[in-house]
């Protein structure tokens, strides 16, 4: 019985019901025998093995039975529809083992008296000897002999239906070999051979195993074991590839005789060498065929080459018989001692002296009366004959198109022109002679077939007349002539297929060639006699997906041609004048490829850069990859400290090229490193005592010290996904130094020595912020696993806080997702606060958006609010509850989560509890709430499904307003039954508390909604009365919600900006009015900080310069007002005004982020100065922010305006920044790191493909229309920060330095995305002639700038010296060194330097140096004609098909000759030369080509091949039968109407008129033609 097995996975939803019933194996029953009673009992025996092998035809499985040693084979065929298997018939071979040989067919079977025998299928091909093992001795054969059926009776029955079903390829089957081997051997297999008298002294072999391949192993009694490999059908690809077409051809019982008979003739101990093989071959082929190859003169001489004495010699020394007796007569009956008398001779190549020795000797034998030259026809394969040579033929046309293959087509050509004589087909052999005039002209023997014989062959219907012949047919395409089919033999004629289908394609202009057309020019040949193979080309179609792009025929073809597995190496085997379309179809191409094909076309096209660019840069993650190829090493510095600022990881040959002219990028860094002493000097005056002026120096520390402390939140930013880790060391932290150094002396400054009052736990959060700043360097592609974070855990407590940080980090590039759960709680039962802060926060931004259930739970613990009323009183520190519902507000962001959205909203208001509960700090959990809120209904705006019940903008409103408390809804009423006994609230909303986290929560739920009715309610108050009752500060955040709202209206200038300040403060004032000047002062300041704001958000990251000039007026009229020890500033406040300032920096460098831009830097530079008066830590924290994000990760990175990056920057930079570096009343400081969220990678640095080093490129960037502006194109010069991607239409890297690469973003943004994150590595590549622009900014030292003005002198100019300067292609530089100088030897042939360097120039100015190796050959084959030794005429066909080609591009006008390869004089010039050399050989030789036109006996000598080379570059037909039509023309319009059916080019055709017409009566004038005309 046969089974399918076939294994399912089932896919097990959330729900995992009902998924029970679902089995894991399925059988099938294929097939079935049914078992006689007698017989019942031996077969009973489960069988040993399984396997399937592929005879020369169909599969067979194959079940050995091991009790009664037999082999059973099914054969099964697959049906049409291939849906089922047809088994046909079971056969049993006896054996007592057997296994499969893959790759010849085949199978070895040890048979039952122990010696080996090789069968394919079920037909037995011979036995196998191994050296050094003796078969068993023959008297046991002979007792055994009632055992075995001998295997020449078995016979496979012929199906008549398995003719016209398809052969199913090995690669169909499930599994090649099925072993199961039983892991116990049986009894009864122990010893077969005991029964017997015989002792067995020598051990034999007692099983088979492992093959694979030719080889298998035999395990031999003794327990020793011998791989073996069985030979090979045939080891020249020739022989193989004629063996392929006649299995193809014949019928399955002929064509398995052919085979058998050559694996035993080939394979006979002591065969010939690999050399000799295609004689051997030729030989046996003919005899098959019925020749008697002693007698013909060109088969004998190839006995001589291979004398078989060494055959006859082996076979006689064997004691028995392995093949069948045919061999044997044959070789005992080869006329081997009569050839011994001949002298060995090597093939006719030079055939005139052998067939005059021939002549001679054998009289007799050449003489077609003599019976010798009838072919046997009782010979198998004689009804074949017309069959077989057609399917060489084909096989002939398909080697004349592989530059390697095309030696051996002459081997095949004396066989094909024997046969051509014999049938009798004249055209063939003209064709043949054509080819190779000097070959064939040497051979004249036919041998004859009888007439009454000719009826007994089977002329299949595709033999015709007229000889299919591929280059004719390529020519005729390329004239644009109609084409018939061009006939292949699938499978083995590739070549063919893919060339002539690649012209139909490209030069008939046929879309369809490849796909829906394929028969209009393609005849797949099919006899009536043969099983049709399945094309093993349309399965390797399927596996790559051709989509094209309605482009251009050109790409078609390329990416045609590579989905067919063609390659750069195939294209160099094409011979050259069959491959120059594809060449300019591949040189089309490479202008303007595809952002988007697949890496083997981008090999085929030629650009590295691209395929570079598709490899997708799978190294991104290691050090050795490109992409911080980039960073290299960083150069090594003087100082041993300067590598602990934890600042030296940024790029530098990147930042060198963006900021070339200048040091910004060390000035930042100085700016920003905390790890050195700070510089403290302070003057002793002489009233100061010694140690007043310590505690003086100390305090002015203390002072410096609070810019230090802020410095980590800017140097995350600033060095953000800059380095990736070594798995094996910890992250480099560099430490937070608060010492000073006083000059002149540089005496220690310390804090600790007592003198001075220093807060409690200064450096808690600093510490924390500089763990976030070390862990923020790690790139997101690093490798990162849970154990490396485990092993970063530093061992001292006072470093906790920084790994807190450390954490946090790892959240924000996606790392902590890697750490286990496990670790996640452990950390957690710790209760330390900080690690508790930055956990939480780290693993929701790693979650972000992604509402994950286990994250939810972690959160809810540390949210009163989340867990049940009667859950047990968990003491989290305030700090944790904040952190964790930020946490609900990322996990669920943008989702609109009902449940969380509810409890946000009450906790935004949030009343105190009795016993000192939520008292302290009571501003930062409301403001979370709110941020929270606004994350999970993120942008919703009015859509908000399912929450018109929560009446979610009026409470918010009334959060913002003040009023009456509601009812606390639901579960959380019990908590807040009793007040407060701290703070007295009573009923209302403590406004203070809850409007900034409303606000906010407003802002963000109508994000860019453009809601007018909400943004109404944020308008500063229009009466002085009501503006009394707000806080300035409030004005600020209800100006920035209300702008972000309407986000579509705001515009980047000064009249936008001040449009938001109310009316009443822009007027003129009635002085009787009592109008507080200090609050219209600070509200106006804090309105016009707010817009800024909005500004800064609405513009992030685009580098807008109006945008910009806008903000950076409002910061220097800030700076103005300050700096006036004035009235405004008295009336504002210095706090107030700097908090205004510091959030219009903010914006700036929101709007440069990523820039570097100088203005900001010396803004910032400016402020970092300023550390005395009102100059608190948080402060200086705004202001490196703002220096972070202006060098956002060194310049690579920039800030997005999406929805969630836009509520990022809003949790980052809330406008009310800490007052010390313990201060988290009104928001906690951990959330400033918010801001990498925002971060997105928009630098493309373009990187020479050659070199490897980033570069300078021309880009052209094209917007997408937008109600603002229409289509714009702007030039960068890259690198540079891409605008956000979904504004832009098309990227494109510009000439005429690099060649062109364009990435189209209207369809999809995927492809340049993936760029951007693999670190913008854009691959460029240099065209030749061309310097980079760092090496030649204005374009002027470029080779072909001195020779654009006047073009021809270009040539004389080049000096191949300077080859270097403008092509790195190794192979051109070697050419230009050995061909293009003159040298001692080379004096004679200074005409042939001059054209190489002529070659060379062009190809490299034309950018197509792989055209060199066309030219030179053109040369060649036009320098060989000239000298008369060309030998034969394929040169001249290649020539051919060039000037048709140049021609048909010519034809069509002079605007597609800029598309066409070879457009200069070069081509004009050789073909001149060919046309004056075969003209003035006609002029003397016009009897000759007339006795060929007449048909009379070709010449033998030279002159023979020239006539060739005429007739085929002037493609003439043969012309044999037809010179009668041609040669009685009396006028120029007959001649034209005769050929019309001809098809002889016109220009050739004028060539033949003073032939045809001169032969009666000389050079007469024809109806008023004076000849000279012709």
């Amino acid at each position: 019985m046969a089974f399918t097995v076939s294994q399912q996975h089932s896919q097990r939803d959330n729900g995992g019901a009902g998924d029970g019933a679902l089995p894991d194996l399925c059988m099938e029953q294929l097939w079935s025998e049914t078992v006689t009673a007698s017989c019942h009992r031996e077969m009973s025996s489960p069988a040993s093995k399984v396997f399937l092998t592929t005879p020369l035809r169909e599969p067979l499985p194959l079940f050995p039975g091991e009790s009664h040693q037999q082999l059973r084979c099914v054969k099964f065929i697959e049906s049409n529809d291939t849906s089922q298997l047809i088994f046909a018939s079971v056969t049993t071979i006896p054996a007592k083992d057997a296994e499969p040989l893959q790759n010849i067919d085949a199978m070895l079977v040890l048979e039952a008296c122990g010696s080996l025998v090789l069968y394919t299928g079920v037909t037995r091909v011979s036995k196998v000897f191994v050296p050094g093992l003796l078969s068993p001795s023959f008297s046991m054969t002979n007792h055994l002999s009632h055992l075995s059926t001998p295997a020449e009776n078995v016979s496979t029955p012929a199906n008549a239906g398995s003719r016209h079903l398809q052969r199913l390829e090995e690669a169909v089957m499930p599994s090649p070999v099925l072993e199961l081997r039983g892991p116990t051997i049986k009894h009864y297999e122990a010893s077969f051979l005991e029964d017997y008298t015989f002792q067995q002294t020598t051990p034999y072999i007692h099983a088979l195993r492992d093959p694979v391949c030719n080889r298998v192993t035999l395990e031999l009694s003794s327990g020793t074991m011998l791989r073996i490999s069985v030979p090979e059908i045939a080891t020249s690809e020739l022989v193989r590839k004629c063996l392929q077409a006649i299995r193809f051809i014949l019928p399955k019982e002929a064509a398995m005789k052919v085979l058998v008979k050559w694996y035993n003739i080939y394979n006979a101990p002591g065969g010939p060498s690999a050399h000799a093989e295609w004689n051997l071959f030729v030989t046996c082929f003919m005899m098959l065929m019925g020749y008697n190859t002693e007698r013909l003169t060109w088969t004998r001489n190839l006995h001589f080459e291979v004398p078989l004495s060494p055959v006859i010699a082996a076979k006689k020394a064997r004691p028995s018989d392995g093949g069948s007796d045919e061999d044997w007569d044959y070789l005992l009956g080869s006329h081997y001692q009569r050839q011994m008398n001949f002298q060995p001779v090597c093939r006719p190549v030079d055939s005139n002296n052998i067939l005059i020795t021939d002549t001679e000797g054998l009289s007799s034998v050449s003489s077609p009366s003599s019976p010798s030259l009838k072919l046997d026809s009782s010979a198998p394969l004689f009804p074949h004959i017309p069959a077989l040579f057609y399917v060489l033929h084909l096989l002939y046309q398909e080697l004349q198109l592989d530059e390697l293959q095309r030696a051996r087509a002459s081997s095949l050509v004396c066989l094909l022109q024997q046969l051509a004589r014999d049938l009798q087909l004249e055209e063939y052999v003209d064709l043949y002679w054509r080819d190779y005039p000097s070959l064939i002209s040497g051979f004249n023997e036919s041998c004859v077939i009888d007439q009454a014989l000719f009826g007994q062959m089977q002329r299949p219907s595709f033999l015709r007349a007229e000889p299919p012949c591929v280059l004719s047919w390529l020519s005729s395409c390329l004239r644009g002539e109609e084409v018939p089919p061009f006939p292949y033999l699938p499978g083995i004629c590739q070549r063919t297929r893919l060339l002539v289908l690649s012209y139909a394609l490209y030069i008939t202009g046929d879309e369809n060639a490849t796909s829906t057309d394929v028969s209009k020019y393609l005849a797949k040949l099919s006899a009536g006699q043969k099983c049709c193979t399945s094309e093993p080309h349309y399965r390797r179609q399927s596996s790559v997906k051709v989509t094209f792009s309605s482009g251009s025929l050109a790409e078609q073809l390329v990416v045609w041609l590579t989905s067919e597995g063609f390659t750069l190496k195939d294209l160099e085997s094409v011979p050259f004048g069959v491959a120059l379309p594809i060449r300019e179809a591949i040189y089309r191409c490479r202008e303007q490829p595809c952002s988007n094909w697949s890496e083997e076309v981008c090999l085929l096209i030629g650009r590295q850069d691209l395929t570079k660019q598709a490899h997708k840069m799978t190294l991104a993650k290691s050090k050795s990859s490109v992409g911080s190829g980039l960073s290299l090493e960083p150069p090594a510095t003087t100082e041993a400290d300067e590598e602990e600022d934890g600042m030296s990881d940024i790029i530098q040959e990147v930042t060198g090229l963006i900021w070339s002219q200048d040091l910004r990028v060390q000035e930042v860094r100085r700016l920003l490193q905390s790890s050195r002493p700070v510089r403290v000097s302070v003057v002793q005056l002489p009233e100061v005592s010694d140690h007043e002026y310590i505690e003086e120096k100390e305090n002015k520390l203390l002072q410096l010290c609070q810019r230090t402390m802020a410095l980590p939140v800017g140097r995350g930013l600033f060095t953000l996904f800059s380095y990736h880790p070594v798995p094996t060391e910890p992250l480099p932290v560099p430490k937070l130094n608060l010492t000073g150094r006083a000059p002149p002396r540089n005496t220690m400054v310390d804090l600790n020595s007592g003198n001075i009052d220093v807060p409690p736990n200064m450096t808690s959060w600093p510490s924390f912020h500089n763990g976030v700043a070390a862990g923020l360097k790690i790139a997101p592609a690093s490798q990162v696993d849970s154990a490396w974070i485990a092993y970063n855990k530093p061992k001292s407590p006072e470093l906790a806080n920084e790994y807190a940080g450390f954490l946090m980090a790892l959240g924000l590039n996606g790392h902590l997702t890697k750490l286990a759960t496990l670790n996640i709680h452990d950390y957690l039962t710790k209760g330390h606060e900080m690690t508790s802060i930055g956990l939480l926060l780290g693993v929701s931004s790693a979650k972000l958006g992604t509402m994950d259930m286990s994250i939810t739970r972690l959160l809810s613990i540390h949210i009163p609010a989340l867990l049940p009323p009667t859950s047990t009183e968990l003491d989290v520190p305030h700090n944790v509850q904040v952190a964790a519902v930020i946490g609900i507000g990322l996990v669920y962001q943008g989702t609109g989560h009902r449940h969380n959205a509810e409890v946000l909203l009450s906790e935004i208001g949030r009343p105190p509890g009795p016993e000192m509960e939520y008292c302290t700090d009571r501003e930062s959990y409301s403001l979370a709430a709110g941020l929270a809120l606004g994350m999970v209904c993120l942008g919703h705006g009015s859509n908000l499904i399912g929450m018109t019940d929560l009446n979610v903008p009026e409470q918010l409103y009334q959060y913002m307003v003040g009023g009456h408390r509601r009812a606390q809804a639901g579960a959380n009423r019990e908590r807040h039954k009793s007040p407060s006994y701290q703070i007295k609230e009573g009923d209302t909303i403590n406004v203070d508390v809850t409007c900034p986290g409303a606000t906010l929560a407003l802002a963000m739920i109508y994000l860019k909604t453009n809601n007018r009715s909400i943004a109404d309610w944020l308008k500063p108050p229009d009466t002085w009365f009501l503006l009394d009752f707000i806080k300035p500060e409030f004005l600020l955040l209800r100006t920035l919600a209300r702008c972000i709202i309407m986000w579509d209206e705001i515009l980047p200038n000064t009249e936008w900006v001040k449009s938001n300040i109310p009316q009443i403060m822009r007027g003129t004032f009635d002085p009787s009015e009592d109008i507080n000047m200090e609050t219209m002062a600070q509200a106006q300041d804090y309105i016009t900080a707010g817009a800024c704001m909005a500004l800064g958000l609405r513009f992030a990251g685009s580098a807008n310069s109006d945008a910009f000039d806008c903000l950076y007026e409002f910061a220097r009229t800030f700076m103005k007002i300050m700096s006036f020890a004035g009235t405004a500033a008295v009336q504002t406040g210095y706090y107030n005004l700097q908090t205004g300032l510091s959030m219009i920096l903010l914006a700036m460098s929101m709007v440069m982020s990523g820039t570097g831009n100088l203005k900001v830097l010396q803004l910032c530079r400016f402020f970092h100065k300023r550390t005395g008066g009102e100059m608190n830590y948080g402060f200086h924290m705004a202001h490196h922010m703002a220096l972070g994000l202006l060098f956002l990760g060194g310049g690579r990175y920039t800030l997005s305006t999406s929805n969630s990056a836009i509520a990022a920057l809003l949790c980052a930079l809330y406008p009310h920044f800490p007052a010390h570096s313990t201060d988290n009343r009104y928001h906690l400081q951990a959330l400033r790191h918010l801001a990498v969220l925002a971060a997105e990678p928009r630098l493309l640095v373009p990187v020479d493909v050659d070199s490897l080093k980033p570069c300078y490129a021309l880009l052209e960037v094209t917007y997408k229309e937008t109600k603002w502006y229409d289509e714009t194109t702007v030039e960068l010069m890259a690198p540079t920060m891409l605008p956000e991607l979904h504004l832009l239409k098309r990227v494109k890297v510009k000439g005429p330095r690099y060649w062109e690469l364009s990435v189209d973003l209207s369809k999809e943004t995927q492809h340049l995305k993936s760029i951007l994150s693999r670190d913008g590595v854009l691959y460029v590549k240099l065209r030749a002639g061309q310097l980079p622009y760092k090496d030649d900014p204005q374009g002027w030292k470029s080779l072909l700038a001195s020779t654009v003005n006047h073009r021809n002198s270009g040539v004389r100019a080049f000096k191949p010296e300077a080859i270097s300067t403008f092509t790195s292609e190794p192979a051109l530089v070697s050419f230009a060194e050995f061909f293009c100088k003159t040298s001692e030897g080379m004096k004679h042939r200074e005409d042939s330097l001059v054209l190489f360097s002529a070659m060379l120039y062009e190809c490299v100015t034309q950018e197509c140096p792989e055209m060199l190796p066309t030219y030179i050959a053109i040369e060649q084959a036009v320098g060989a004609l000239r000298r008369g030794d060309l030998l034969q005429t394929f040169p001249l066909w290649q020539m051919r098909l060039v000037v048709e080609l140049w021609d048909s591009r010519v034809l069509r006008g002079p605007a597609n000759r800029h598309d066409a390869l070879l457009t200069s004089e070069f081509l004009p010039v050789m073909k001149n030369m060919v046309d004056v050399a075969l003209d003035s050989w006609l002029k003397d030789n016009s009897a000759v080509l007339r006795s060929y036109m007449r048909g009379e006996a070709l010449p033998k000598d030279a002159q023979s091949i020239v006539l060739a080379c005429f007739l085929v570059y002037r493609s003439i037909p043969c012309l044999r039968n037809t010179h009668t039509q041609l040669e009685g023309c009396s006028s120029l319009g007959e001649l034209l109407s005769r050929n019309s059916h001809l098809g002889i080019p016109l220009r050739d055709l004028l060539r033949l008129v003073p032939i045809l017409f001169g032969s009666a009566s000389g050079p007469q004038t024809l109806q008023g033609f004076p000849m000279q005309a012709f």
